[in-house]
Parts: C-alpha cells; structure tokens; sequence
C-alpha cells in the first residue's frame, strides 16, 4: 500500500491506546449490524481495519507493535472511525511520533479567565502566554513595563520572534543580543519542524526573512534547541540590568499554549526594581 514501511517498533501506549478507544466504539456507531453475537465489546480488529482502508494483518500489527512505521494518512483514518475528539486525536499523533496536521496548531480567542489570574498575581515576573506560532495572546503588567505594552502592537508586533528580529528596542533591552537571538530561533525552528506543512508558519518566515538579515542568515544554517529553562539579562532604559529565570510551561489543557515566566534572579536587585516600576507606573494599583 505504501503507508507503511519497516522501522522502529510502534510504541506500546500507542498500540495501547488504539485497543481501548476499539472496545469503546459500538458498531451501531459507524454503521455496523449488531445482529451477530460478539465475544468482546466494542469493534472487531477487522471491522477497524475494513473501515480505515487498510489491510487486517497491517492493523494487526499496529496493534501488536510491530516494527512498522504507521503514515499521516492511516492514522487520519483511524480518528475518523475510532470517532476520537480533538484531544484524542492530538494524543494519537504524538503517540506515533508524527507532527501535527497543519489544522491542529490553529488557535483562536484568549485565554481563560483562570489564566488570566494566574498572570495577574504573577506581580513581579513579567509573564507571557503564547500560542504554537508564538504569537502573545496574554500577558501581565510586568511584561507590559519590560517588553512594551502589547495592546498597543499590531499582530505581528505581539510575535516573539518577528519583534526579536525586527524591533531595534529589542536589540537595546538584551545585553547579549546575538546570543538570546539565536536561541530564540533554534527553538522556533525545532517548533516549525513539527508544523512544517502550515502555510502561515511558511509565509511568516519568507517575511522575516525580507525583515531581518540577521534571520535570513541564521534561518539558513539549520540550528536546532530545544525549549529549556535559562537565564535572562536585560538592560531596561529606566531600570537599568535586569536578571530573569526564565521557565516556560504547558498549558494543560492540549491548546498547544506556553506560559513563560521571567521570575527575578535571586540575590539581585531585580525585584526590588520590578516593584519601583510597577508602583510608578501602576501607582494605583
């Protein structure tokens, strides 16, 4: 058929997951008889294999873990008659070791009002959220006071890595500039490989890289890192240096979202500095 092809074993939670989300579905669910009596629940391993197009022995093995390489397209089909939801369909992409369909990283609206609040009490830590483009849907007044204030930035000005590149207040905030720049792409990079297929993603890099020369020479040499926790020193024009943490995390609830969280340095005077901004710019507050 050409969907498969010999490689590593298929992960034990995959097949795992596969059986479980089978015993689930009644046949009445995709338009099979129940006349006949069944030994176990749920659809039979043929009946699966007959409605994803593929043959019985390949799911079989599927389900056995064997050696094989499953493709996008059968496990597109296997979502499809498994009747799974989005999150379940996530979870099966990435069981597989596949990227995500290019649909899967669309997000839309804010964030909820419980994050919100988290970003809200994270008073001295400038604090972001982004989506899997990384692009800023929400933040707090810290962030606001350090990266410039994001209700005031048109879409393009909200992305992390278009305002790196293309905002010279940022090559003045980082006292390494150089160094934070290319880290920043070395992730947003390891991040596009697992949605190479998005158009936008794909028309956003042509565009910065006709912004950014620096971007244009860097994009080019293929570096890759991996979203790890590390420190963050800026030169704020009314603060002066500033020592961050910085730790990013996953939004639990499978939205692809990222808080990232720059928490003062301790044994600094970063959060003593953090508060005299604060208290003179939201004197009120």
């Amino acid at each position: 058929m050409g969907l498969f092809h010999t490689k590593e074993r298929i992960p034990a939670p995959f097949a795992d997951f596969l059986k479980t989300r089978r015993a689930k579905i009644l046949p009445s669910q995709v338009g099979l008889s129940t006349s006949t009596r069944r030994r176990t629940p749920g659809l039979r391993r043929e009946e699966v294999a007959q409605l994803a197009g593929i043959g019985l022995t390949w799911y079989t093995w599927l389900e056995q873990g064997r050696p094989i390489h499953v493709s996008t397209q059968v496990i597109e089909s296997l979502s499809k008659v498994l009747l799974l939801d989005k999150q379940e369909r996530i979870h099966l992409y990435l069981l597989a070791n596949q990227p995500l369909p290019s649909d899967i990283p669309q997000y839309q609206g804010t964030v909820s009002p419980i994050l919100q609040h988290v970003l809200d009490n994270l008073i001295l830590c400038p604090s972001l959220v982004t989506d899997q483009r990384w692009n800023v849907i929400a933040w707090n007044k810290a962030a606001c006071l350090i990266f410039g204030d994001f209700t005031k930035m048109n879409a393009r000005g909200r992305n992390i890595v278009w305002a790196m590149f293309t905002d010279n207040k940022y090559k003045q905030l980082y006292v390494d500039w150089n160094l934070y720049a290319k880290g920043l792409l070395g992730k947003f990079r390891s991040m596009w490989g697992q949605y190479i297929e998005d158009s936008w993603l794909a028309q956003f890099i042509e565009d910065l890289k006709l912004q950014s020369t620096e971007f244009n020479l860097w994009w080019s040499l293929h570096e890759i890192q991996s979203n790890k926790e590390m420190y963050k020193k800026l030169n704020h024009p009314v603060a002066g240096i500033l020592d961050f943490e910085i730790s990013n995390f996953d939004v639990s609830d499978n939205s692809g979202l990222k808080l990232i969280v720059h928490a003062p340095l301790p044994e600094t005077d970063t959060a003593a500095k953090m508060k005299l901004l604060l208290d003179e710019m939201y004197p009120n507050v």
